[in-house]
């Protein structure tokens, strides 16, 4: 088997059992026996294809932000299509996914896994990106007249995101907010540019 084939397959066989872990355990119970226990791997195969546990983690969390690239462009597509709210809500409920919520929180207390994903503009890796998602998403949208002119989207989407993150967060693990929730959320964020659209 061709060795780059191969190092996808254990990346991907890892991945997935981190996140099962992650889902079981919650971020005190991820270690590095714990995955390649739940991947029903040799412990050695972690520490043959990643430097230590941190890198292994930084690369989980990368792959995350990388499958966050596919939902930006969809959301980005969705822009002048159903509403803004209907639209921010799908997007939170699928970004904020049990995984996700585990890693945020992971990443938090993590201060090398931190350190090693830290970008120049700072900010929590994977939260930053979704955030990049939503402000792109409310600047098509105000292009379109449906938000106001003078929206900030970006300071739109932290208030989104922040808020979000709570809400999932706050609640026991692998259990989410109500839609309605999450409705009222974005409605009152987005309530005052929603408005004066219609002024």
């Amino acid at each position: 088997m061709p060795t780059g084939v191969h190092l996808r397959d254990v990346r991907k066989q890892l991945f997935d059992a981190a996140g099962r872990v992650l889902l079981r355990d919650g971020p005190n119970g991820l270690t590095s026996r714990a995955v390649t226990t739940e991947a029903d791997v040799a412990k050695g195969v972690l520490h043959r294809h990643f430097a230590d546990f941190d890198d292994f983690l930084a690369d989980l969390v990368r792959d995350r932000i990388t499958r966050l690239a596919d939902q930006a462009a969809l959301l980005h597509a969705a822009a002048g299509t159903r509403t803004v709210v209907a639209n921010i809500v799908d997007a939170l409920t699928e970004f904020f996914d049990p995984v996700t919520v585990a890693l945020a929180s992971l990443i938090f207390f993590r201060d090398e896994l931190r350190a090693r994903l830290r970008r120049t503009a700072g900010g929590l890796p994977l939260l930053v990106e979704a955030g990049e998602m939503l402000t792109t998403y409310l600047s098509a949208e105000r292009e379109q007249g449906r938000i106001a002119a003078d929206a900030e989207a970006e300071s739109l989407s932290l208030s989104l995101i922040g808020a979000a993150h709570l809400l999932f967060a706050g609640r026991r693990r692998n259990t989410r907010p109500a839609p309605e929730e999450l409705t009222k959320l974005a409605g009152t964020v987005l309530a005052d540019v929603l408005q004066r659209r219609l002024l």
